[in-house]
């Protein structure tokens, strides 16, 4: 039977998990859950998972939620998965899941803090929180700071001195593209100062292309609407409820 994945690209984790099952050649069908259009409440889905958050899969009659969880049963259960991603050797294994405990603790209420508090707040009904987005700022640039200095010491492209990417590096690299949604300047305000980080995100991406600009073309046009969409905003009053709708037609 084959692998469901309850998705919505627009979410860092399910673009990890689509990723890291495209690039390892695990067939899975993607069902597609809007969260802008809050399908991830809905008493259906919380049958699958009743966190009500996404990603979350159902492979026969075993159902799982949490990306890293996901990215650790895939890498442990599919066969042909290289064990770079998720290496048999105990050792290389707890210290992925080092990187992936202090992700979520950590970078991971960084961007996300970010944009909900700046570009995404008008589209979500919500206003714009800037003591919020300086939190989450700073969570960013403490978590990048310890990237660099912590996780990508050595001599390796990638976390923990690997020179092949681990299910952590795409955990991590997804989570900071969605700095992409603020636009090119913001996003080189943050990332500007760390160009270790800057690298690791190439090898990253390149180690998984095509499928990460593929995964990733959804963010690129959102991106794209929203800088638009912040333009006439500025121009008349009835911007942001365009912004509304645009984001519920799907960005």
């Amino acid at each position: 039977m084959k692998l469901k994945l309850y998705a919505d690209r627009m979410s860092q984790p399910v673009r990890a998990v689509i990723i890291f099952c495209k690039k390892n050649g695990i067939d899975f069908e993607e069902i597609r859950v809007d969260i802008a259009k809050r399908q991830h409440l809905t008493p259906e889905y919380a049958e699958i998972n009743p966190m009500k958050q996404l990603p979350a899969i159902v492979d026969g009659r075993f159902k799982l939620f949490e990306s890293h969880a996901i990215l650790v049963y895939l890498a442990s259960s599919f066969p042909g998965v290289a064990d770079h991603w998720y290496p048999a050797d105990v050792f290389k294994r707890s210290k992925i899941h080092s990187v992936l405990d202090w992700h979520h603790s950590n970078l991971r209420r960084g961007p996300t803090t970010i944009v909900r508090n700046t570009v995404l707040a008008p589209v979500l009904g919500r206003p714009l929180n800037p003591e919020a987005a300086a939190e989450g700022e700073k969570f960013l640039s403490a978590s990048l700071s310890k990237i660099e200095s912590i996780w990508l010491k050595g001599n390796g492209r990638f976390l923990l001195g690997g020179n092949q990417p681990s299910i952590a590096d795409l955990s991590l690299v997804c989570d900071i593209m969605q700095l992409e949604l603020l636009g090119e300047t913001e996003r080189n305000r943050f990332l500007g100062p760390y160009k270790e980080v800057q690298q690791w995100i190439e090898n990253t991406r390149n180690a998984t292309n095509p499928h990460f600009d593929e995964v990733h073309k959804i963010l690129m046009k959102a991106r794209e609407k929203l800088q638009n969409l912040r333009l006439k905003g500025a121009n008349n009053e009835g911007g942001e409820s365009d912004m509304k709708r645009t984001l519920h037609s799907r960005i």
